[in-house]
């Protein structure tokens, strides 16, 4: 089987993070990279849930604003501004 490069990027704090967790794995990097590439392969999926975090959608965002809003309006404990 002949073998590519496949070079890409990343924050550097991360992987050294990375490096790190893959040697107390016993594991270098490059072969934990191979790992997910044959289980998603294998799998024909990404291994993991990959989803989007709701608290940032566009609603939620305009409730939290408002809800920002109103307690500028009202002081604490509720008391109508004279």
């Amino acid at each position: 089987m002949y073998q590519t490069m496949v070079n890409f990027r990343m924050d550097t704090d991360d992987k050294v993070a990375l490096e790190a967790l893959c040697g107390k794995l016993g594991l270098t990097l490059s072969t934990a990279f191979k790992i997910f590439a044959k289980k998603m392969l294998r799998e024909q999926r990404i291994p993991f849930d990959v989803s989007i975090d709701n608290f940032y959608s566009e609603n939620n965002i305009r409730y939290l604003e408002n809800q920002n809003h109103s307690r500028e309006i009202w002081p604490a404990g509720g008391a109508f501004p004279d």
